[in-house]
């Protein structure tokens, strides 16, 4: 019998990931951890496996990860906030913690694919390349970083170790309406039209964006696990769009044509134009995107308004 571990499993990937485990392999033992930080109970309700409640980062919980033996371990559990700003708790939180699960799976002999991320490109070239210069703006990104870099070191440490990193590119999806501020774009502009306010957009809505599907990141975990190969890769559509097209599929789907606002970008960092070039991931996952806007957005919207109470959506 497989045993697997989602960290941060309560959380909007992780619990998309946790359930679908469940689905795909209904023999074997999933285990979701999660601190409950950024992660909420509702996203889990009905999960019937085993759920342990604490921090990657409390030396208690990696002993019961050690005890555990996974064959898997899927770590998503991240501090995702990346306007905060505080450098040694994100580096401790991140990679700190990363390390140790990765000398867990040493001595286990676990597979590991874990969450890293396309704030590592900040706003390097495009299409964004796995082997370019990276250059993350923020301690978030700078801590993703840090985990690619650990990765490519112990992989030419430890060959004989699977592990995988994914660099999640905009991410929306099922499951993300408790992420408050962190959530995507796509859901802040959804319950803006769904309330019948303007979407607000910075001007003039022509920034580019590599929108992503949540399930199909949870195809890119399984086929990371499946495939035996170890790598970073990128997890996008490997096409860009703008965020007045969102716009206009929400406004499609909902049957509306309420005006856009467009208002001034009060950031000095703002990634402008992220799109992934998927080389390495066709390569190592065998993975390519299934789901694009005009499918995921208004599957999305019709999930938002069978699931959520919009007046309950915080930002």
């Amino acid at each position: 019998m497989m045993k697997f571990l989602v960290t941060g499993g309560a959380g909007f990937i992780g619990s998309n990931l946790a359930f679908e485990l469940r689905k795909r392999y209904p023999d074997s033992q999933v285990v979701i951890l999660d601190d409950f930080s950024s992660g909420h109970f509702k996203n889990i309700i009905g999960f019937d496996g085993e759920i342990i409640t604490g921090s990657i980062a409390d030396s208690e919980i990696l002993k019961e990860i050690e005890d555990g033996s996974f064959n898997v371990i899927f770590h998503q559990a991240a501090n995702v906030d990346t306007t905060d700003m505080r450098q040694k708790e994100m580096m401790e939180i991140n990679c700190e913690s990363f390390k140790k699960i990765l000398n867990i799976a040493l001595k286990n002999n676990s597979s590991v694919i874990y969450a890293s991320s396309a704030a590592v490109y900040g706003n390097g070239e495009v299409p964004m390349k796995v082997n370019q210069k990276l250059l993350p703006e923020n301690v978030y990104g700078f801590s993703k970083y840090a985990m690619d870099m650990v990765t490519y070191r112990f992989i030419k440490e430890h060959p004989e170790i699977h592990v995988v990193g994914l660099r999640y590119f905009n991410v929306y999806g099922p499951r993300e309406t408790f992420k408050e501020k962190m959530a995507s774009m796509v859901l802040k502009l959804a319950i803006q039209v769904m309330k019948s306010n303007k979407p607000k957009l910075f001007k003039w809505g022509e920034q580019k964006r590599d929108f992503v599907y949540v399930m199909d990141c949870v195809e890119a975990n399984i086929k990371g696990m499946e495939s035996g190969k170890s790598g970073i890769v990128n997890v996008g559509t490997g096409r860009a769009r703008t965020f007045n097209e969102v716009v206009e599929i929400i406004k499609k789907t909902l049957g509306t044509d309420v005006e856009t606002e467009y208002f001034n970008n009060p950031y000095k960092f703002y990634q402008n134009y992220t799109e992934a070039d998927l080389s390495e991931t066709e390569k190592i996952l065998g993975w390519i995107p299934r789901t694009t806007i005009e499918e995921g957005i208004p599957e999305y919207v019709n999930w938002i308004k069978e699931n959520i109470d919009i007046d309950e959506v915080i930002f």
